[in-house]
């Protein structure tokens, strides 16, 4: 790579196995004016062992982010070139970058990325959970309305869901979702991905909840199955409309607004709409 214009890179690291870095990452770690990380004894570490050596070592993380992202921007705008890097994975994926991206991006600088390992997403391929739709949770708040909030939309979350987890909280988050979601939601908890000991750990929510009831070793991933959707009955959408009709809406009004929140054709509610109001019109004197 040329380092010759301002230039930000985020550059994917191991999640576990050195040997999955990839050599253009190498090359461009080697080449930038410095690298910003996560933390630098880490990082240092892994540039000793891909042999790169002399490159200045800036230390961001989610604690401080913003104001060095603003020192970061401020040496790119003066022509140096720079990488950011996490602990393991990509960076700003349930890492530090998201707002160190949008300042550069902001102060037009070009941002690039080196691909490569990402634990949520290794985690899902390996799942055999649905792939082709999948929504990314991260980690849930720890307690209180928004816990169960959150929760509550995972429960009809109608795509896969990917959760990260600390081992000591896993059986808690299980059992949580198992009351949630329902005990038989498919799931799978993924362990140290690429490490020695990686386990990959399939069944129900309730069945890997008594499984983990001791916290594990290792970094956590799991990944949910999605709720399978029923269409409602007659019988529901018509007690909406009733509820819409009676509140003055017209038949029409009433069918488009229950369609939409149930999420059922218009045609299908105009019908049972126009059915309830002449049964609830006032009979003729």
């Amino acid at each position: 790579m040329s380092d010759s214009e301002p230039r930000l890179w985020l550059v994917a690291t191991p999640i576990g196995n050195l040997a999955d870095i990839a050599p253009r990452a190498v090359e461009v770690l080697s080449a930038v004016s410095f690298v910003a990380c996560e933390d630098t004894r880490r990082t240092g570490l892994l540039l000793q062992r891909l042999g790169i050596s002399g490159r200045q070592l800036v230390a961001m993380h989610e604690h401080n982010e913003a104001a060095v992202a603003a020192e970061i921007v401020r040496r790119l705008t003066a022509g140096e070139t720079a990488a950011y890097i996490t602990d393991a994975g990509m960076p700003a994926i349930s890492d530090p970058g998201q707002r160190l991206v949008a300042a550069a991006a902001a102060a037009g600088i070009e941002v690039s990325a080196v691909p490569g390992p990402s634990a949520p997403v290794t985690a899902l391929a390996i799942s055999g959970l649905p792939t082709d739709r999948w929504v990314m949770e991260g980690f849930l708040p720890r307690k209180g309305k928004a816990r169960r909030q959150r929760l509550d939309g995972i429960a009809s979350e109608q795509r896969t869901v990917v959760l990260l987890e600390s081992p000591k909280r896993l059986g808690t988050t299980l059992d949580d979702l198992a009351e949630a979601c329902g005990a038989d939601r498919p799931a799978v908890v993924v362990r140290e991905l690429t490490k020695l000991h990686e386990e990959v750990a399939r069944g129900t929510v309730a069945e890997l909840a008594a499984r983990f009831t001791e916290p594990p070793r290792g970094e956590i991933v799991v990944v949910l199955g999605p709720a399978i959707w029923q269409s409602p009955s007659d019988e529901q959408i018509s007690a909406e409309l009733t509820a819409e009709l009676k509140a003055g809406s017209s038949a029409r009004d009433a069918a488009a607004v229950v369609a939409e929140r149930l999420g059922v054709a218009r045609n299908r509610a105009y019908r049972l709409s126009t059915e309830l109001a002449r049964s609830l019109e006032p009979p003729m004197p």
